[in-house]
């Protein structure tokens, strides 16, 4: 896929919410453990994550589940 075809977007954390279903809080956890992706800070309070890393992110998850199952 070119860069043409697929233009990055940054996610705030509701969005991140809404596309994972987790908790501000297990996000955080996650972040801290190294097991989410951490966001990008674009301000003074502003931070966003990329939508490739939190796409990346489910399909990891997604595969791991289905190996285990």
């Amino acid at each position: 896929m070119s860069t043409e075809d697929h233009k990055e977007r940054f996610l705030r954390l509701p969005e991140v919410q809404d596309r994972t279903g987790f908790s501000r809080s297990f996000i955080y956890k996650g972040v801290n453990d190294k097991t989410f992706p951490a966001p990008r800070k674009v301000g003074g309070r502003a931070s966003v994550w990329l939508e490739s890393e939190i796409n990346d992110w489910m399909s990891h998850v997604a595969r791991e589940q289905g190996a285990v199952e």
